[in-house]
């Protein structure tokens, strides 16, 4: 997290709190249907999984992932599966991979599984409105940020709370790339008239003080996670916390570099660390829900998110 922080050796900011991606599970549903979810699940398999719980009649889908557009929001999932699906953003000469046959196999799956087992209204759903499903017991099985263990293990917040098992997100055909690497950080912009104070507070909102007293205050399921070593090492935070090693250890599988299945030219997971990522990652987002819904096909979608991506990047002279 630090490094991921930093140029050139210099830390720019200090993280409230980080992450990676995590499996959430119903033990209860996985243990009446006689089924048990691997530690390192493959997407098929959740696919399989999926199948087997989801109860339309009874409100509960077999799969919560989402669906809303957004370089952030159902490019932080599909990121993820083009991954393991073998494929990349860009190759080495910076040729978008979106029509790859990787990346349209990936996105079929997911437009396939997301229509047959998501919840109505998935390309309208993001991180908090999954979790909201997932808390509210209308989840077999959600794959997102880690962070969610401190939300759905917690009864006041949760009413499946002592019903949440986990695993490592899934992969595919490649083991890498199935986990993001994230932090929401505290930086000082340079018009700031009051760097001081806000060094002050930074510091102490990111101290091992701070997490401590909300620990001890708030309950230690509602700390900020991935952040410090010494959380990880805190005997009451492990013992509130089942999910916290399984965090720890995707956060230190995650590798913003050596991701992909072929070599790529770019920093990140999910996303390239270029100045045209977000505009290029929502634009791809939009193509991606447009085939969620059915208003155009997985091939189309991907291959004007492929010319779009070529055109920018062209325009930006990453070509000569």
């Amino acid at each position: 997290m630090r490094d991921g922080l930093s140029y050139e050796g210099k830390l720019y900011s200090l993280p409230f709190y980080a992450e990676s991606t995590m499996t959430f599970f119903r033990t209860d549903l996985f243990q009446n249907a006689g089924v048990k979810m691997p530690d390192n699940p493959t997407w098929s398999e959740v696919a399989e999984f999926a199948a087997q719980l989801n109860d339309t009649a009874n409100g509960t889908y077999g799969l919560c992932i989402r669906g809303q557009p957004g370089w952030g929001e159902n490019m932080a999932i599909v990121g993820l599966l083009g991954n393991v699906w073998g494929g990349q953003l860009f190759d080495m000469t910076w040729k978008p991979g979106y029509n790859s046959r990787a990346w349209k196999d990936a996105v079929k799956f997911y437009v396939d599984v997301g229509n047959k087992y998501g919840p109505p209204g998935m390309a309208g759903n993001g991180f908090n409105e999954n979790m909201a499903l997932f808390a509210s017991g209308h989840c077999a099985i959600w794959v997102d940020a880690t962070v969610a263990g401190g939300f759905l293990f917690d009864p006041k917040r949760s009413q499946v709370s002592d019903k949440v098992g986990f695993a490592q997100a899934p992969i595919e055909t490649w083991n890498k790339g199935n986990g993001w690497l994230w932090a929401w950080a505290l930086g000082v912009p340079t018009s700031s008239k009051h760097v001081r104070e806000a060094k002050q507070f930074i510091e102490w909102a990111t101290s091992k003080d701070y997490i401590k007293m909300i620990g001890e205050n708030e309950g230690w399921l509602t700390v900020p996670p991935g952040t410090r070593m010494s959380t990880y090492d805190n005997p009451a935070y492990q013992i509130a916390a089942p999910f916290a090693k399984p965090t720890l250890d995707a956060i230190e599988a995650a590798d913003p570099i050596h991701t992909t299945r072929d070599p790529k030219p770019y920093v990140g997971i999910t996303f390239a660390t270029i100045p045209e990522m977000q505009a290029i990652g929502n634009f791809t987002g939009r193509q991606v829900s447009a085939a969620l819904t059915g208003k155009t096909t997985v091939d189309a979608a991907l291959d004007m998110a492929a010319e779009n991506a070529e055109r920018m990047l062209r325009q930006a002279g990453y070509y000569r």
